[in-house]
């Protein structure tokens, strides 16, 4: 089924998305249904994201998620063009230089920012409704902050650092709070009191917010105004000229930078086209709701089953559709992007594999709001947060949405910008984690472990792990009667016997068939001869005798007396607290007797012991020339985790032993490139690994895919 079939769908935004990943997903295994996206950039945009790099929170890289690491090695098609018109009789698209022809068109280019026809507030405002808004925004706020503290008159000074939002909805309240944050920042840097800069927020309608309930309103209203924010409710913007706000009671805002975020409609592009609108529509010139033959809005109408009223092959999705469900039409927010390009991809699958098709019912979750990176309120399924949780939610909520649009590495990235690389501590965990040690600092370190991982290597080989006709050297690490594969199965008191014996024997051997007794009488002799044929007692006997005579054998009974008690006193002092050659674990214990049933007798013993010394051996010698070289050094730190992982709960490592586990883990952030082989062997694996199939198919990129 589906064979010959072309999807086309126009926008790469949540809806498209959504709708090209359930396509290809269905249809990965059919090479005659073609899937084709085309967007005007390479990168799908996190749109409720954008505040955070207009406020220089984070870098620009973090609302961008490549098309090439979102479909991998799937079958969707991207094309950078921008599709200009669309011919629904004859089912093509046209770019300036380009047709695409389709069986099915997913339509979802987005919206853009509605002025409401106000004078002056598109000439004279900021945006924030695409990346190239946010960066713009950014570099200007940066700019004004500079130029503002050289500024010596006091006016102007004031008007350049005066910010004002209009809109208090999500985007104005989270634009203003990355403000509020960012004002410390820069006043820091350019040592600018903080009182010198005003933040303002415009609201029209009686309060901020107004989808959120009124306790979760009243706490981003306090929140604000604590930080120093000014918000004005009730006041309507009747116009704007060039740094100048005009108010509705008459009044103006002087400021540098007015953003504006008061409305978004349907885009210019989804206006053009000749299909039937929402109101205010062509089709509705004669409703009375709005100026004849004005599409004010640019929303296309659409069935329950998400199709153009005109065109049943036609699916506008997110912001491009106009739909009423429970007397409301469906609100421009992400969550009915993804579902209702979810709602458009189903129907397509059914009527190309011919089932019914279903209608559309949404399912919002709710709504949060962050003010800067340290605040938020949400109401997510019912549940209520505010500060910390509702900060940690909004994280949760946005990293379930990039594992399901690029899998962990995304997520990974992610959580890099958003707690790992943040500056300035502008995080609900503040600082924490976002500090780094620089790899030069932990060069001796890696040197010395990679040092001992091969005398730990060249031991065994001395103690005969490699010498298979002595047999076992490893049954320590197995139960008492288990068998490795290859070798006898002894007792441990058998073990233990042979073990003496050997010792023994090679002690009479050393020593000539003497005892200890003979090793030391030569030199017995050598020193009764020394002295005289006397003995150390008659060497210091004298000059006992003389201190008795000297002070009485009373006063030396005392003095020894003393000394013993201060001897005492010393050794109770100095003692150590804690034996540190002792097992972390008891070899008998609970711990250990689990993980050598468990792991160890149920599955290494299977192996033969030669090939089990043979491993463990060349392990420790190739993570310890490995980390000495700095190559591969984070796999070899990896390995050095789990050898002493082993170790340990094997019984074997002491505590003085364990700073092998810490140090391991220290060498896991990138510690090979400092002098290392790492800083060329690395950049050349990740090129060749991002750019496989399988890394491709399965996100598992090493930063981001390399073709």
């Amino acid at each position: 089924m589906g064979k010959g079939k072309n999807i086309l769908i126009i926008g790469g935004g949540y809806g498209g998305i959504a709708a090209a990943k359930k396509l290809a997903n269905k249809y990965k295994n059919n090479d005659g249904l073609t899937i084709t996206l085309i967007d005007r950039h390479p990168f799908h945009t996190l749109m409720t994201e954008l505040h955070e790099v207009a406020g220089c929170r984070v870098g620009p890289d973090s609302v961008r998620v490549p098309y090439a690491k979102i479909f991998g090695a799937s079958k969707v098609k991207v094309v950078l063009d921008t599709v200009v018109s669309v011919d629904f009789e004859k089912k093509q698209a046209r770019s300036a230089v380009r047709v695409y022809d389709y069986d099915y068109l997913i339509l979802g280019s987005g919206a853009e920012p509605e002025f409401f026809g106000i004078p002056g507030i598109k000439e004279n405002s900021f945006t924030l409704w695409s990346f190239d808004d946010a960066m713009k925004l950014r570099y200007h706020i940066d700019d004004i902050f500079e130029k503002a503290v050289a500024e010596q008159d006091r006016v102007k000074r004031q008007k350049m650092l005066a910010f004002v939002v209009a809109g208090g909805g999500f985007t104005g309240i989270e634009m203003a709070g990355e403000l509020l944050e960012w004002r410390d920042v820069m006043c820091a840097k350019w040592l600018i009191a903080k009182n010198e800069v005003r933040i303002t927020v415009v609201e029209a309608l009686p309060n901020i917010l107004p989808m959120l309930e009124e306790d979760l309103r009243e706490k981003v209203v306090y929140y604000m105004k604590h930080h120093g924010a000014e918000l004005l409710v009730n006041t309507p913007i009747v116009g704007a000229d060039p740094g100048v706000v005009k108010l509705k009671d008459g009044s103006v805002l002087e400021t540098g930078t007015f953003i504006w975020t008061a409305g978004v409609t349907g885009c210019a592009f989804a206006d053009s086209l000749d299909l039937a609108k929402g109101p205010f529509g062509r089709n509705l010139a004669n409703s009375g709701d709005g100026p004849p033959g004005r599409n004010r809005r640019g929303r296309l109408l659409v069935t329950g089953e998400i199709r153009s009223v005109d065109h049943p092959n036609v699916f506008p999705v997110g912001d491009n559709l106009w739909f009423i469900e429970n007397e409301k039409p469906l609100p421009q927010i992400v969550e009915t992007a993804v579902q209702t390009g979810e709602t458009a991809a189903h129907n397509i699958i059914a009527d190309i594999e011919g089932y019914e098709a279903k209608k559309f019912k949404s399912n919002y979750h709710g709504f949060m709001v962050s003010v800067g990176g340290k605040y938020a309120v949400s109401n997510a399924m019912g549940i209520k947060l505010s500060g910390f949780f509702a900060m940690a939610m909004k994280h949760i909520v946005n990293l379930h949405y990039l594992i399901g649009v690029a899998g962990f590495n995304q997520c990974w990235e992610y959580i890099k910008h958003e707690f790992l690389d943040m500056k300035h501590g502008r995080s609900f965990v503040r600082g924490f984690g976002a500090y780094k040690t620089r790899g030069y600092w932990l060069l001796p370190l890696r040197l010395w472990l990679g040092l001992m991982w091969v005398f730990e290597g060249i031991n065994k080989i001395g103690e005969g792990w490699l010498s298979w006709r002595t047999g076992s050297k490893s049954g320590w690490m197995f139960s008492p009667g288990v068998a490795q594969s290859g070798a006898e199965a002894v007792s441990a008191a058998s073990a233990v016997g042979d073990l003496s014996g050997g010792a023994a024997d090679a002690g009479v051997d050393l020593f000539g068939g003497g005892t200890t007794e003979d090793l030391f009488g030569g030199a017995a002799d050598a020193g009764a001869d020394l002295f005289g044929g006397g003995t150390t007692e008659d060497l210091f006997g004298g000059a006992a005798d003389a201190g008795a005579d000297l002070f009485g054998d009373t006063v030396s009974s005392a003095t020894a007396d003393a000394v013993s008690a201060a001897s005492g006193a010393a050794e109770s002092a100095f003692q150590g607290v804690w034996d540190l050659s002792k097992s972390i674990f008891n070899p008998n214990g609970v711990v250990a007797t689990w993980f050598r049933t468990t792991f160890m007798d149920g599955i290494a013993a299977h192996i033969p012991f030669q090939a089990f010394q043979l491993m463990v051996v060349l392990m420790e010698i190739c993570i310890g020339l490995a980390m000495m070289g700095g190559l591969f050094t984070w796999w070899a730190a990896v390995a050095s985790i789990v050898l002493c992982l082993v170790f340990t709960l094997s019984g074997m490592f002491a505590w003085n032993q364990v700073w092998f586990l810490f140090a391991g883990f220290l060498l896991l952030g990138g510690a090979g490139r400092a002098f290392g082989l790492d800083c060329w062997v690395v950049p050349l694996f990740k090129k060749w690994w991002n750019g496989t199939r399988f890394a491709r198919r399965r996100y598992w990129y090493l930063d981001g895919p390399s073709k």
